[in-house]
């Protein structure tokens, strides 16, 4: 979000978020090296008290906040997703996430301990819900995607049920008459287990790169990555057997959707729809969407880099004329729908890979030669950010995506905004496969 509202500023993300002062390894975890790691990552997050004084309302204030106060033909609202934000930025309109996450200290936390896990969730949960009855909580337990950040602190993702008022008066007041509000939604389903009063627990991720099974029965990818965090696999029990699937915890609620549709109806705004599947087929539309636009514009649009997670700088992209493909996590299957992209597209002159290696290696995970095949796709440059190629306990900071992206010589001016509507169309034609559907 913050990448998006400095893109409108015409300011780039070198000055975000610094790189934390922990070792990276390979392999398993030294002695004694992931409960200091664990105590780093505890002292950034949000102390336990501290939540009692959360107001989301506040929230979708100051994101609002960030953005130039003008009129704007459209907004793209919704799931969190790197396409998504470049879509925006390339629209020059804002990107309004419909959740966003929270880290709170988990002191004496286990990544080994799913159920350990709700317990101090749900009393954090529930505080939180007392005092922000309009959103729901989704935490989510993923030592795989989070590392020792699963030990030390717990993941609570805050999902607004419905359009919150701050976005009601900034969409109020700067969307143009006739504007498009383009609605993403994430459509991927895992079992989730319903707590109760608005609290949902969910044990893994499908952005992990393995399946729910692995979590429910503590299979081999799982274990090597407990063992990796020097953590107990035979203490995983997870607290239930089964339980119904849902949406993710980068989906939509209902509720959201339903309440921006009418309050679109309302004033005769144009509504769009992108939902996907596979995150990877929205990146690909929208990487499609930029090679077009580009030529569109006289440029060659030859020039790909793909990005991953925080690791994102939509200014820098349109400064170097870049065209762009985000994947959400390091997972094989990311970097393998990436290199059947790039085999049915026109060759790219160059590519350069810059994905952060943060997680916990397993089977699942894409190792560096993954990456150097799919930059080798192109026919005169072909790098691999080093960064990408050792897992590191935490992840980078968006202001090396930033660094990483000044290096690339730059193609001015960008091409002249896009259009709303024009860039449904072309996203709906680049989207052949059943994992996208634009309506």
């Amino acid at each position: 979000m913050t990448a998006a509202a400095r893109a409108l500023h015409g300011r780039d993300c070198g000055d975000l978020g610094r790189r934390p002062m922990v070792a990276r390894y390979g392999g398993v975890l030294p002695s004694g090296a992931r409960r200091a790691a664990a105590r780093n990552a505890s002292q950034a997050a949000i102390p336990v008290a501290a939540t009692t004084g959360i107001d989301t309302d506040e929230v979708a204030r100051w994101i609002v906040g960030q953005y130039p106060r003008r009129q704007y033909p459209a907004v793209v609202i919704g799931s969190p997703h790197g396409a998504a934000v470049h879509l925006a930025a390339a629209a020059g309109v804002p990107w309004l996430p419909s959740s966003f996450e929270m880290a709170v200290q988990w002191p004496d936390g286990s990544p080994d301990d799913p159920s350990a896990a709700l317990t101090h969730g749900a009393s954090i949960a529930a505080r939180l819900l007392a005092a922000n009855p309009a959103v729901a909580i989704r935490q989510v337990h993923d030592p795989v995607l989070r590392g020792v950040l699963a030990g030390s602190t717990v993941s609570l993702h805050a999902r607004w049920q419905h359009l919150p008022d701050p976005y009601r008066e900034f969409l109020s007041a700067y969307l143009t008459r006739g504007a498009a509000v383009i609605v993403v939604r994430d459509m991927r389903t895992w079992p989730v287990l319903d707590v109760g009063a608005g609290h949902t627990f969910q044990l893994g991720s499908p952005a992990s790169g393995l399946d729910a099974g692995e979590f429910r029965t503590a299979g081999p990818q799982l274990c090597q990555a407990l063992r990796y965090l020097d953590a107990d696999r035979v203490k995983w029990r997870p607290p239930t057997t089964s339980c119904p699937e849902r949406y993710t915890e980068t989906g939509v609620e209902a509720g959201f959707e339903e309440s921006v549709r009418s309050w679109a109806r309302a004033r005769r705004l144009h509504l769009h729809r992108v939902l996907y599947a596979a995150p990877e087929a929205f990146s690909a539309a929208v990487a499609d969407l930029y090679r077009q636009w580009l030529r569109g514009a006289g440029k060659t649009g030859n020039r790909l880099v793909v990005e991953s997670g925080r690791l994102l700088d939509p200014t820098q992209v349109l400064r170097a004329g870049l065209v762009p493909y985000w994947c959400e996590t390091p997972a094989s299957r990311a970097a393998n729908a990436l290199c059947w992209w790039l085999a049915g597209s026109t060759t790219f002159s160059s590519i350069d890979v810059m994905v952060d290696g943060f997680g916990v290696p397993t089977a699942s995970t894409a190792n560096p030669s993954q990456w150097h095949a799919a930059a080798r796709f192109g026919a005169r440059r072909a790098h691999v950010d080093p960064a990408a190629t050792n897992l590191g306990m935490f992840p980078l900071p968006v202001r090396h995506a930033t660094g990483v992206l000044r290096g690339q010589a730059a193609d001015l001016p960008p091409p002249a905004p896009l259009r709303p509507e024009a860039a449904m169309e072309a996203i709906g034609e680049c989207a052949a496969t059943p994992a996208i559907l634009v309506c």
